[in-house]
């Protein structure tokens, strides 16, 4: 397929004069095509475009929005080899995983239409009126709408799942949100094929053109535009702390602040018990190994810590296992580099050792899996052995016994997850998940956090610095509550009344009429 290289903004492919930037291929370490950014004007057009649909957009029924998700859907599955052959060659993902990638795509996109199809999403609630309470009680109903046009940030490593059509697009579109994605400068390519889905959707549904956008960029400006723009009213991001506490910063500052729902930084730290350790140490060393390794430690759910009581023949299990798991290539320069200054600070820490691996390469973005490690007593007083490192690496901290091995439990920073082996009756593991659940999103025994099941239990947020909304999560049905307000109406003639709200139940939604939960018509 011959792609523009053009944004599409207010409804239009349209060529963009900024500052120019390349895509990658992290196999062959050469760029691929020159692209050039969106300017500011560009982005301002982007967010009236957005703006001017909202609308005829939220006016829409859960069935109208559901038919054009599952049409979202159809769409991305329409672009075939072509769609996989240029994520791979943009990420180096491999074609497996970017089938198993586009089908989890598909998949979420799908979950969201069966929520609208439904509709009890909106959870509305009805307190109906009682003239002869003194004083009087108001007729009072209340529910779920959306809020307006919202900007998402996409990720470097799942550039589809969390891509121009990810997760965030997928939960904003279905509370009834137009849509401004800045597209990730790592894979513009990918976006514009995921964008060229999504104008094909929005033609055969009907549905004004305008009501998503995607402008290609690199440039810091952009993003802060688009960020600053005062008809963007929620952010959605995926990526580093430090750029999203920038956009966060950033939206506290508007003259109308806005939230921002990052997912940023995580160790996701696994904890070994001394019985889980003497019962099946080799094996958690090599499950460890290959999750560490899994996608060259480019999942935001990878294991970066590994604290267990002082043990050498697991050391070395651990560290043999790291040397022999497969390894892959970061997916860009840029994280090479940032790969390579989180090493070298820590390489400079003298309470850091080496046991595997940390030798990156210069002119390749394969990078070797590797292993350092420290003590308990150092990672309790050096905040900077928290700090997450983007790739195949993690920090064994040794403790010296169970009283340290809790301590650090304690003093773990804001992740995703958590992880704890144990075996059965294990002293050690209800204290550990007791003081882990305050730290973490999901708490994972006997398992490795690498893999996010999608699904309407799963959790994938955290305290900060992993998440900026602990609150709520980016994957799974309750996405979709991000994006969207409660709204209360008193005394409403039936008329004005969303159908949601009415007295008769047309649509068969579960609702709460005066504390008691029901289908039934009022």
């Amino acid at each position: 397929m011959n792609l523009t290289k053009k944004s599409f903004i207010n409804g239009q492919w349209q060529a963009t004069t900024g500052e120019t930037f390349s895509n990658h291929n992290p196999v062959t370490n050469e760029s691929i095509t020159q692209y050039a950014s969106a300017t500011k004007t560009d982005a301002a057009n982007a967010v009236i475009g957005a703006r001017a649909s909202f609308s005829a957009f939220k006016k829409l029924s859960g069935q109208e929005r559901a038919a054009f998700l599952e049409q979202i859907a159809i769409e991305i599955e329409a672009l075939g080899d072509d769609l996989l052959n240029t994520a791979n060659d943009e990420t180096g993902l491999g074609l497996v995983r970017l089938t198993g990638e586009r089908g989890r795509t598909c998949n979420q996109i799908r979950a969201f239409a069966n929520m609208l199809k439904d509709g009890s999403w909106v959870r509305a609630t009805i307190d109906t009126a009682d003239a002869n309470r003194t004083p009087p009680k108001p007729d009072l109903r209340r529910m779920l709408r959306p809020i307006g046009p919202v900007l998402v940030f996409p990720a470097s490593n799942f550039p589809l799942a969390f891509g121009v059509l990810g997760g965030d697009t997928a939960s904003a579109l279905a509370a009834g949100n137009p849509v401004v994605i800045k597209a990730h400068p790592a894979h513009p390519a990918t976006s514009e094929l995921c964008m060229i889905a999504a104008a094909r959707a929005l033609e055969k549904c009907n549905i004004a053109s305008n009501t998503i956008a995607m402008v290609q960029g690199s440039t810091i400006e952009l993003a802060q535009t688009l960020v600053a723009n005062e008809d963007i009213q929620a952010v959605g991001f995926t990526g580093s702390l430090m750029a999203g506490r920038s956009i966060m910063d950033l939206a506290a500052t508007r003259t109308t602040p806005i939230p921002v729902y990052a997912e940023m930084g995580s160790t996701n730290p696994v904890f070994i018990t001394p019985d889980a350790l003497a019962a099946r140490g080799n094996e958690i060393a090599n499950g460890l190994a290959s999750s560490i390794a899994m996608g060259t430690g480019q999942f935001c759910t990878s294991p970066g810590v590994i604290v267990t009581l002082e043990n050498s023949q697991f050391q070395k299990q651990l560290t043999d296992a790291i040397n022999n798991a497969a390894q892959g290539y970061l997916l860009h320069p840029s994280i090479a580099s940032g790969l390579k200054a989180s090493v070298d600070s820590l390489l400079k820490n003298e309470k850091v050792e080496i046991l595997a691996g940390t030798n990156l390469s210069e002119d390749s973005l394969k990078t070797p899996n590797s292993l350092i490690t420290t003590s308990a007593q150092a990672f309790l007083t050096d905040n900077t052995l928290h700090v997450e490192a983007f790739g195949p690496i993690s920090l064994l901290v040794n403790c010296k016994d169970e009283q340290e091995l809790l301590a650090v439990a304690n003093a773990i920073h804001g992740n995703l997850t958590a992880t704890i082996h144990c075996q059965d009756n294990d002293a050690l593991a209800t204290p550990l998940a007791q003081l882990l659940e305050d730290h973490v999103g999901r708490l994972i025994i006997n398992g490795y956090p690498t893999g996010v099941e999608v699904c309407a239990s799963q959790q994938h947020s955290g305290p900060y610095p992993a998440c900026s909304s602990p609150a709520t999560t980016s994957v799974g049905s309750d996405a979709i509550s991000r994006f969207a307000r409660f709204i209360a109406y008193q005394d409403m003639p039936q008329n004005m009344l969303p159908i949601e709200l009415q007295d008769k139940n047309s649509l068969q939604i579960l609702r709460q009429i005066n504390n008691d939960y029901q289908r039934s018509d009022i």
